[in-house]
């Protein structure tokens, strides 16, 4: 009879674990990014960092997340016009906040164009 309880009791454990790890396994975290040009770097960098704004917002409605944790994820440059950025055309420095990286470099059409990123939590 004691070994059935101790069996029941582990086997209860076990289920417990498993319950534990399929909560966990729902949280996770996503990069997101948002890029916007501008006429110079300080509208360019507003436009970018609303993109991201926006685009956590609607990741968080598309997904039903009431609460979330953002955090600066440098993020990968999404140019319009190119397929990608070469070292010589960011300009320098990046701008980085508790809630986003932004980079910016010269665009081909507008004078500058940057990316903001976030790494979100939920």
């Amino acid at each position: 009879m004691r070994s059935y309880w101790r069996g029941l009791a582990l086997a209860l454990m076990a289920v417990g674990l498993c319950l534990a790890q399929g909560t966990t396994a729902q949280a996770g975290c996503v990069g997101l990014n948002g890029t916007a040009d501008g006429v110079n770097k300080a509208t360019a960098v507003a436009r970018s960092q609303n993109a991201l704004a926006t685009a956590i917002q609607e990741y968080k409605a598309a997904k039903r997340i009431s609460s979330v944790s953002v955090s600066a994820m440098r993020p990968n440059p999404q140019p319009y016009w190119r397929t990608t950025v070469s070292p010589d055309l960011y300009q320098k420095p990046d701008v980085v906040t508790r809630q986003s990286y932004t980079l910016c470099w010269s665009g081909v059409i507008s004078p500058t164009v940057c990316s903001s990123g976030a790494r979100v939590c939920w």
